[in-house]
């Protein structure tokens, strides 16, 4: 009797991590749980895409690079002002903002944590404009803003790890841990390609990303027409591999068309 006592006390121990870890996902009001720091995030994060700008070809289009980097930036100061506002700045305090622009006909986009997000020049016939690239690069940087993939990552070292303290995880089962990071995005043979998100993270990428891009100045509603194009070429031979981990169809329109009135009251024309 006492040994099984002994034994639920200790399963318990490594589940209190969890529920010392919940948090509120700003704009949503979800509640998450999440145990992984900043710090161990983006440290990963930075090294990971560093690896993957080695490997990668930058475009050589100076006129569609300086659109990704100008797009990447107005979302980045749209982030920020919210931040600010909210009193919420150390959210981003360990950021290092970063919009590469990569020779690649996937019509692809992604953001890790810190701020590093990379956009496939395959995207850019599909998003027409600046706005449309907006919508894009919003939804990206939502995910890292929402700490997604800290969320997954918690979910892993749960399931996978047993949920014992990441501390001990770093200290014991250093190669583990990466390993599980790396899990978390795909990070592997092909670096930076970002495994599905779940429908959950999706619908709130979706939402925070339209309240980004119009505080950004980009009109919401080109979000509609947008996903509208993804899922014309989803209909194609080769979807775009952007659709393997972004569902598209109907359902997500709607759900965008019910969000703009809220979108709407942040949009700030510029």
């Amino acid at each position: 009797m006492r040994n099984a006592l002994k034994l639920k006390l200790v399963v318990l121990s490594g589940f209190l991590p969890l529920f010392a870890g919940c948090s509120e996902v700003e704009i949503t009001g979800r509640q998450q749980f999440n145990v992984v720091p900043d710090s161990v995030m983006n440290s990963m994060s930075f090294q990971s895409y560093g690896e993957f700008l080695s490997a990668h070809k930058l475009s050589a289009n100076t006129e569609q690079t300086e659109m990704v980097k100008r797009v990447g930036g107005r979302i980045q100061k749209a982030v920020e002002q919210y931040c600010q506002e909210n009193y919420i700045e150390s959210r981003l305090a360990n950021y290092k903002w970063e919009f590469n622009l990569i020779e690649d006909p996937n019509v692809n986009a992604w953001c890790m944590p810190g701020g590093k997000v990379v956009v496939y020049t395959g995207l850019l016939p599909v998003a027409q404009s600046e706005a449309g690239l907006a919508v894009v690069v919003g939804h990206e940087v939502a995910h890292a803003f929402a700490k997604h993939g800290a969320e997954r990552m918690t979910q892993g070292l749960l399931v996978q790890m047993g949920g014992i303290a990441l501390s001990t995880a770093m200290d014991e089962y250093p190669e583990q841990t990466q390993n599980l990071f790396m899990q978390s995005y795909g990070i592997g043979t092909q670096v930076g390609v970002l495994l599905p998100y779940s429908r959950v993270h999706e619908k709130e990428a979706d939402h925070l990303g339209l309240v980004f891009m119009a505080m950004a100045g980009y009109n919401p509603e080109e979000a509609v027409t947008f996903w509208q194009r993804m899922a014309a070429a989803d209909k194609g031979t080769r979807p775009p591999e952007i659709l393997s981990t972004h569902p598209t169809g109907e359902t997500r329109i709607q759900n965008i068309k019910d969000l703009l009135p809220e979108a709407m009251g942040y949009y700030r024309k510029q």
